[in-house]
């Protein structure tokens, strides 16, 4: 991969400010109802990157569709830059755990889909090549999804976000299924993205040390319906070594919060 500052400019608008205000979700489930998110709320500051941790199931990635404008909430309000999210909006782009490339189409094609759906290919053509630089793939841009690994097919459904030049990049265990080592290298590449271009970043992962690599703070879920437990502010620069032993020490600390510290 590039690095992040050798094509990667900082956003024309910056990173945009997020407010979450006594959000409540819930679901009809065979019959029944069934609460997923009870009376959360919180802020993301502009160019911040927060994680949010909790119990498989308790409502994460419901939050991040409701945030994406995906879904509309029950009851509460999600405004960004202080207007209320009533729908998607290219500004906030979704990376998910499977890439979701059409098979039929080049590395290149898929990343250039966003700008299609405006009418904007044409004119901006040269983002999708910058973006396909930055993510380390300019020479796979005729390849198909099925001549990528794991990581590439990742790289591409990241400059698929990127080159809509996001405000809010939402990232729903986007290095879930990949290798340890593949994760680690991507862990470090996604931050430095981050870092270089301003944008705010939202990520949900079940990866307690991955939070606390990536993340300038990070919130703790409940079990099913998730309420918020913990806000821990990571006090830490970046680069940020794995093993300082402030994060290890945290990284114990967010276990406990998770019923997991007997486990370590």
């Amino acid at each position: 991969m590039v690095a992040a500052g050798a094509l990667l400019k900082p956003a024309a608008a910056p990173g945009l400010h997020l407010e979450i205000r006594s959000l409540r979700h819930q679901f009809d489930f065979q019959g029944a109802t069934l609460p997923v998110l009870d009376d959360v709320s919180f802020e993301v500051e502009p160019g911040e990157m927060l994680a949010i941790l909790g119990p498989s199931g308790c409502g994460k990635s419901t939050l991040l569709r409701l945030i994406a404008g995906l879904e509309s909430p029950q009851s509460g309000e999600i405004l960004a830059d202080g207007e209320q999210i009533r729908g998607p909006s290219p500004s906030r782009v979704v990376v998910f755990q499977d890439p979701t490339l059409y098979p039929w189409r080049t590395v290149h094609d898929n990343v250039a889909l966003g700008l299609e759906a405006r009418g904007q290919a044409k004119r901006e053509g040269h983002r999708v090549t910058a973006a396909l630089q930055l993510v380390g793939l300019a020479d796979f841009a005729k390849a198909h999804p099925q001549q990528l690994s794991g990581g590439m097919a990742q790289r591409t459904a990241l400059a698929r976000a990127l080159v809509n030049d996001p405000r809010l990049l939402i990232l729903d265990e986007p290095l879930g299924k990949l290798d340890s080592m593949t994760r680690i290298t991507m862990q470090t590449e996604v931050s430095n993205l981050w870092r270089q271009a301003g944008f705010t970043a939202l990520l949900v992962t079940h990866d307690v040390e991955e939070a606390l690599y990536m993340a300038s703070r990070v919130i703790v879920l409940s079990d099913r319906p998730a309420r918020i437990v913990a806000n821990v502010r990571v006090d830490r620069d970046y680069p940020r070594g794995r093993g300082d032993q402030y994060l290890v020490d945290l990284r114990h600390h967010l276990l406990d919060l998770l019923g997991l510290g007997s486990n370590w």
